[in-house]
Formats: structure tokens, sequence, C-alpha cells
């Protein structure tokens, strides 16, 4: 057994001894920064960034819009009927117009409907709340737009990279895997901007249109309870 481990012992050693040593880990290629991979991510990347910049502008001035349109309500529905049930009309209408939110707007459409049929007043309350809808949901739909077209945009800029390498590779001749990762890691990076745009703005999209319901639940609650009110009295 003893010339057989010391056999086995010489060979692991000289394996040892014809590895060469491990290549040393620069950090050349830590350097490199995001503003330097978005330059070499070639063109595509200004319209994948003009989505980024439009989708958090759309995001922040909904977020800002929809919030003020998110006050409780209560107050000012208690206020509005003790003023309709006391014949006010004029003091709940200066209180209606005083109050900047979707739900005042339509309470005081409807208050200035008194005296038609019950019928009407619903409808002028609910089409005014249709408008308010509308405008609470302005450019929402453009989140859309960017979560779908982001990503495609960068896939299509990784796909160009892809098609330049081997041109060139078959241009040239030079085939190798140094040729192929350095200029292929640099053209995905459209493909990930492309997802991180996209990724945002779907989120943004889902958000704000949550926020909506939110209102338009509450406009709807209201505006029966306003049209109740009318009624028994």
């Amino acid at each position: 057994m003893n010339p057989i481990l010391l056999q086995i012992t010489t060979m692991t050693a000289d394996t040892a001894a014809n590895v060469p040593n491990a290549a040393p880990v620069t950090g050349a290629d830590s350097g490199l920064s995001v503003f330097d991979l978005i330059v070499q991510g070639g063109w595509v990347m200004l319209p994948i960034v003009l989505m980024s910049v439009i989708a958090i502008y759309i995001m922040i001035e909904r977020y800002i819009a929809i919030k003020k349109a998110l006050p409780d309500p209560e107050p000012f529905m208690q206020a509005v009927k003790t003023q309709v049930i006391q014949g006010d009309l004029n003091g709940a209408k200066a209180l209606c117009a005083r109050t900047n939110t979707p739900i005042a707007r339509m309470i005081e459409k409807g208050i200035r409907r008194i005296g038609n049929p019950l019928k009407d007043i619903e409808t002028s309350i609910e089409n005014v709340g249709k408008l308010e809808i509308t405008k609470l949901e302005k450019n929402i739909n453009v989140l859309g737009i960017i979560a779908g077209i982001a990503p495609m945009l960068g896939f299509v800029g990784t796909i160009i990279g892809v098609i330049k390498i081997f041109y060139a590779i078959s241009a040239t001749g030079d085939f190798g895997i140094a040729q192929i990762s350095g200029g292929l890691y640099t053209k995905m990076v459209t493909s990930a901007a492309g997802l991180i745009v996209g990724m945002i703005a779907h989120i943004g999209y889902h958000y704000l249109s949550l926020m909506v319901e939110r209102v338009v639940f509450k406009m709807e609650n209201y505006a029966v309870e306003f049209t109740d009110l009318l009624q028994d009295n």
C-alpha cells in the first residue's frame, strides 16, 4: 500500500506544480460607471431615457393631483347636509366652491339642479363625476404604453448590438469569446434599462389606478348619499 500512496502523493504534487497561477483580479472593469454603460448602450438608450423621464414626471404629477382629491369628505358633507336641510342653498354652493375636490364639484352641480326632477339631478351629478374621473386619469394610460414599449425597445437595442458583433466577426474573420463578450455585455444594457423603465411604469400605472378607484368609490358613495338627502326632503 505504501508505494501506491507514495505514487498518488507524487502525482498530486506534480499536478499542483504544473497548474499555472491564477491571474490576479484587477479592478479595471469595476470602475465602469452607470453613465459609461448608458453611453455604450447606443442610440437606443436615448428613447429609453426619455421614456423614464416622462414616466417619473407623470407618476409624481398624478400622485400629487390624486392625493389632493382624497381628503376626508365627511366634514364637508355634514356641513352641506346641514345647510341644505336649513334651506341655505347659497351657503351650500359657496361651501362647495371653496372646496376644491371632485366630490364638492359634483355636489355643487346637484345643488344647482335642486327644483328639477330627482332623475335630472342624478344625471347631472353623474356627468360631472365622469368628467372628474377623466381628469384624474389624465396621462395614466401613457404609463401603460411606456410599460409595454420600453422592454421591447431594450430588446431591439440588444439584438442590433448582436447583429453588429457577428457582422464584424464575419468581416474580419476574428472569432473569439473576447470579441463576443466584450461587445455583448454593453449591448445588454439596453435590455436591462428597458426592463427597469418598464417595471417602474407598470408599477406606477397600477398604483395610480388604485388611487383613482378609491376616489371613484368615495364619489359614488357621497353622490348616493346626497340624492338620498334630497329624496327625504
